[in-house]
């Protein structure tokens, strides 16, 4: 695909620019996401969340300039084991709500965390999964059937 090609090439000029040299960079045409390895742990382990939010919010100004296709960026993994995590989560309120049947609030979340459960719980004929709240304290509650 040209575009991601040459979205490929922009976000290595940005991690560049942005000081890193040890990094890789693929992209997943299936998923539309970039993955980005950077091997500079020590600023990451303490700046990854604002970095993260900055590269994608760099991307996503690019992407529209040129009409890219959105993608997702996850750097260090960080994305795919949130994703994890948010999922495990679900799982194990599921089961409390099924053993209990007493619905459950989970913190907030953003948008597509609150996806990631209800697509995981979907197909679960007992349980129920709505989102409650506004803004920043939007939250999935899990409801016994």
């Amino acid at each position: 695909m040209e575009n991601s090609l040459s979205l490929n090439d922009t976000i290595k000029a940005l991690i560049e620019k942005m000081g890193f040299r040890d990094y890789s960079v693929s992209y997943d045409e299936e998923k539309r996401r970039f993955s980005i390895l950077i091997e500079d742990g020590k600023f990451l382990e303490k700046n990854l969340q604002g970095f993260i939010a900055d590269l994608n919010y760099l991307v996503k100004l690019i992407t529209k300039k040129y009409d890219w296709e959105p993608v997702m960026l996850d750097v260090n993994n960080y994305r795919r084991q949130r994703e994890d995590l948010i999922v495990e989560l679900a799982k194990a309120a599921a089961r409390k709500v099924a053993a209990t049947q007493t619905e459950i609030s989970l913190p907030p979340m953003n948008a597509y965390e609150r996806r990631l459960i209800h697509a995981e719980l979907a197909e679960r004929p007992d349980l129920k999964t709505e989102s409650k709240g506004e803004g920043k304290e939007r939250a999935v509650v899990i409801k016994p059937l």
